[in-house]
């Protein structure tokens, strides 16, 4: 997987267009599309920076390969202990990730 593919993939499930992102990320959108296509490969690590705080993810997620995006983040899994600690369901979490998935869709 290209870095061009892990930002439209990332931008994808962010529910982001293309100019979305390109706005945010405070990029040229033919550019970003370059990326995305694979038309350029390497970009800088400014245009990479720009494009992750945009998409909320670490500059390591759109640089690293396949096998480490496997990987889950210790932050995520720390959070889901202390969700467990003070009593969080898998209920409550399921819940939870609903309600943002449809706030996300239904509050623009």
């Amino acid at each position: 997987m290209t870095i061009g593919d892990r930002v439209r993939t990332y931008r994808i499930n962010r529910e982001m267009s293309l100019s979305e992102l390109a706005k945010k990320a405070d990029v040229a959108k033919s550019y970003l599309s370059s990326i995305e296509r694979n038309v350029q490969q390497n970009p800088s690590i400014t245009f990479v920076k720009k494009v992750s705080e945009a998409l909320h993810v670490s500059v390591d997620h759109i640089l690293q390969d396949e096998l480490e995006m496997n990987k889950v983040d210790p932050e995520y899994v720390d959070l889901i202990k202390e969700a467990v600690a003070i009593g969080v369901t898998k209920k409550d979490l399921t819940e939870f990730i609903e309600f943002q998935k449809w706030k996300k869709r239904n509050i623009k």
